[in-house]
């Protein structure tokens, strides 16, 4: 492991124990995003504990599906063998991880072990003799459950919210160590709000083959929550609609947001709403970034009223921009902000799509909470338009996402999907946190979530 060069701190703790563990429920009713249906989840629970030098000790707590669908698109291996990848890289994570003797910060602890959370998925990768290596981006799903628990049991360590635990008063360097020059003499508290929005404006999901209306439902899940999007609306008083789209079928495309908008015009009628608005997702199924511009084009001639309301666009073109350089986003960014998604692993990644015309940034818990802060930073050195996002995550996963969307600053909305389609894995939580996990007025209130660590407890 790589030794640190900065004098430590006396707020610098070690790692004690950890321990994860899984858990599987299946979804009331499929998610169609990328041209794949999810119907499951198995989530990655991670326990830890932390020791101070003076001997004190806290326990942390943070969790997050194993997204392999969309961390892990690989047409030529099954679904169960990516997931069992990734189940046997969390292992390894684990042992990895606890093999960090030093004292240190989550931060820290973070950048010294992600080489080797991504030499352990090379080494799964060549043991299950995968057809396709697992990619980074699944790599940093992998680990960020225990990334959070990491930060969890810090901020409780010292009696502190994690999101005010990582400024200049509790971390070694600033923050030119973990991004680049440009922010020599910066730390997160600078880019970090210590207190969270009272709330966040909620996004729900359509997935490519959701229902819109009563007719069009074929399989009712008869659980007794809203089975249309008709019925969403009034429901959760949803005020922001997120759209998944196609991205290789453009008259489908098209017709699908117009469809969206005419049923929502109608139920936002009913309630005397006016004031919604839409995000478009292409999951980087869009084969150019011509079919962007001609998707625009003809959205605003077919439905001018929805192409009004678009708030964004997210990850047209395919997730690899080294590969794809000419795909740049100068043109269409022009009329919404365009926001990468998939792409986004580190740093490089985002200046890269700076180069090429992107404007915004989906920050996620599901990266890690260590990256999300630094990234956090850097998009609002740049005036990156920022959103939060989830990977359709219930319990303290969605805890974990709504305190990062309550504490960056100029965070548009959040997304947050589990309540439409694995709310099982919600149970237990509408007590703890009622703003989060009922909704009915379109918004998340974040009562609670001030408290003592990611306040991801049960």
């Amino acid at each position: 492991m790589p030794a640190f060069l900065a004098a430590a701190r006396s707020t610098d703790a070690r790692i004690e124990e950890i321990r994860t563990g899984f858990e599987d429920y299946r979804y009331r009713a499929p998610y169609k995003f990328g041209g794949k249906e999810v119907d499951r989840v198995t989530l990655l629970n991670v326990h830890c504990r932390l020791r101070s030098k003076a001997g004190k000790a806290a326990e942390g707590f943070a969790a997050m599906p194993l997204g392999n669908v969309w961390s892990f698109p690989a047409p030529n291996i099954p679904y169960d063998t990516t997931l069992a990848a990734m189940k046997s890289l969390a292992l390894k994570i684990e042992r990895v991880t606890r093999g960090f003797q030093e004292y240190a910060h989550p931060l820290d602890i973070n950048r010294a072990l992600e080489p080797e959370y991504l030499k352990a998925a090379a080494e799964t990768s060549r043991e299950m003799r995968l057809a396709q290596p697992i990619p980074k981006l699944c790599t940093l799903v992998t680990a960020s459950p225990v990334d959070a628990a990491l930060h969890d049991a810090f901020g409780r360590l010292h009696g502190r919210n994690s999101f005010t635990a990582c400024g200049r008063d509790f971390v070694r360097y600033d923050l030119s160590h973990y991004l680049n020059g440009e922010f020599r003499g910066a730390y997160l508290d600078q880019y970090i709000s210590p207190k969270a929005a009272p709330r966040i404006r909620m996004y729900h999901s359509v997935g490519a083959s959701d229902s819109l209306t009563a007719a069009d439902v074929k399989k009712p899940a008869g659980d007794g929550l809203p089975e249309t999007l008709e019925d969403w609306i009034p429901y959760n008083g949803v005020t922001a609609i997120k759209i998944k789209l196609n991205g290789n079928d453009l008259a489908w495309d098209v017709d699908r947001v117009a469809a969206i908008d005419r049923v929502t015009i109608q139920a936002q009628a009913k309630r005397g709403f006016r004031d919604w608005i839409y995000s478009l997702d292409f999951n980087e199924r869009c084969p150019n970034v011509e079919y962007l511009l001609e998707f625009e084009r003809q959205l605003k001639g077919k439905a001018s009223s929805a192409f009004e309301r678009v708030q964004y666009i997210e990850q047209p073109t395919a997730r690899d921009l080294a590969a794809n350089r000419q795909n740049t986003m100068f043109e269409a960014a022009k009329l919404r902000p365009v926001v990468i998604d998939e792409s986004l692993t580190g740093l490089d990644a985002l200046l890269l799509a700076r180069e090429m015309g992107y404007t915004g940034a989906a920050l996620k818990a599901c990266k890690g909470q260590s990256q999300t802060l630094l990234l956090a930073a850097a998009t609002q050195k740049y005036k990156m338009f920022r959103c939060v996002q989830d990977l359709t995550c219930p319990g303290a996963a969605l805890v974990h996402s709504v305190g990062i969307a309550a504490h960056v600053p100029g965070a548009a909305a959040l997304e947050a999907n589990a309540r439409e389609y694995v709310p099982a894995a919600n149970r237990g939580w509408e007590k703890r946190y009622p703003g989060i996990f009922d909704v009915r007025d379109g918004y998340m209130a974040t009562t609670g979530l001030d408290g003592p660590g990611l306040c991801t407890d049960l």
